[in-house]
């Protein structure tokens, strides 16, 4: 327990470090299914590094200010999700390679905008962030765009399932499948850039994916992979955390590999759908 608890009895940023993973688990339950039932986790990695060119103009006029890199993460963000969904509505080019290719264009370019400024701390930073270093108001944003995320998620759940199961349904049902798409690319981007502050653009998007693929192979029920995966968020943040401040690792990657080896875990032995079970249903599995 003293190797539990100490270093957050002990050290102010360690205990800012835990509300902020508290704060990032909490929307990753059900916005990383939710991006998962859509078949746009892949998708979500591209929007990670679509922000950087934002942060990274926001930071060259700027400095590290928070709310001109929060601001300008944003709308890197929409524009490029704006940008890729409008060419492959009009172009021949599907949504995923119109995607990838913003993402390769926006990398480089941010990559090249923090480079110029001949710091390779700053470029660190950007790349894989530093949730040690969590401010009170660093805190503050993640914490209320993990608020403003439950709230709209529970206005409009029933829509964004639907819209995710099955959108052809919502349009014959409803008109609000328009509506829905764009309100989870909005918190999408919003919680990205809330993962940024804290992981920096390669990691922000590892509490959306990693705990959701993770709680698919543990439960059929939507509602329990939603638990699960903020449990295994939760969980993997502060097991990554105490881990790196004991054994002197970046914090960010203890984090994401912690929440990889539950993953490992549980496609080996996870009852719905692990490699195990898998083997003990037999040639006759109908699924």
């Amino acid at each position: 327990m003293d190797w539990l608890v100490a270093p957050f009895a002990e050290f102010a940023f360690m205990r800012r470090a835990l509300a902020g993973i508290f704060a990032l688990s909490l929307a990753a339950g059900p916005l990383g299914v939710l991006l998962m039932l859509r078949r746009m986790s892949l998708t979500g990695d591209g929007m990670s590094h679509a922000i950087l060119p934002g942060t990274a103009i926001a930071y060259a006029l700027f400095g590290l200010s928070l709310w001109p890199m929060t601001i300008g993460g944003l709308l890197a963000g929409l524009l490029i999700a704006l940008l890729a969904g409008t060419l492959a509505r009009f172009t021949a080019l599907r949504e995923d390679a119109t995607l990838a290719s913003f993402y390769l264009i926006s990398l480089a370019l941010g990559v090249m905008i923090v480079s110029l400024g001949n710091s390779n701390v700053d470029l660190m930073h950007f790349l894989f962030g530093s949730v040690l270093a969590l401010d009170d108001a660093t805190l503050i944003l993640v914490a209320s765009i993990s608020s403003v995320t439950l709230a709209a998620l529970a206005l409009l759940w029933r829509p964004l399932v639907l819209d995710g199961l099955d959108p052809g349904f919502l349009r014959t049902v409803s008109s609000s499948g328009a509506l829905s798409y764009f309100v989870f690319m909005i918190l999408l981007v919003l919680n990205l850039v809330a993962g940024f502050h804290a992981l920096g653009t390669l990691l922000a998007v590892g509490f959306l994916v990693l705990p959701a693929v993770t709680a698919r192979f543990w439960a059929r029920d939507l509602n329990w992979m939603v638990l699960i995966a903020g449990l295994v968020a939760l969980f993997g943040g502060v097991s990554g955390l105490v881990l790196s401040y004991h054994a002197s690792l970046p914090t960010g990657p203890a984090m994401i590999l912690t929440m990889g080896a539950i993953f490992l875990v549980s496609v080996l032995a996870g009852p719905a759908g692990g490699l195990i079970s898998l083997v003990r249903a037999g040639p006759h599995r109908t699924g």
